[in-house]
């Protein structure tokens, strides 16, 4: 029995299932639960939803002006995935 417990594989698998035992516990344990939430807070998913419902006008940025100067230092990288409206 001693040396059957020092294989690697017996090893592992006692390692598996104490880490799924593990992720059992702190995913499905009673601190887990739904957090309640007023009802101001759970009616609007996006912060433009609930503004749209507040009144206000969710528009996009102006582009930069033309003869705005160009920022002083040193150029930045392009964006990696840059937004196009």
């Amino acid at each position: 029995m001693d040396e059957a417990l020092r294989h690697p594989g017996v090893i592992a698998l006692i390692v598996a299932g104490l880490t799924i035992a593990a992720m059992l516990l702190v995913d499905h344990g009673p601190w887990s639960r739904a957090k309640v939430q007023p009802a101001h807070v759970a009616l609007y998913h996006t912060t433009g939803e609930a503004a749209r419902a507040a009144g206000a006008d969710v528009r996009p940025t102006d582009p930069k002006s033309a003869v705005e100067p160009d920022r002083p230092g040193p150029k930045t990288s392009p964006t990696v995935n840059p937004v196009t409206p």
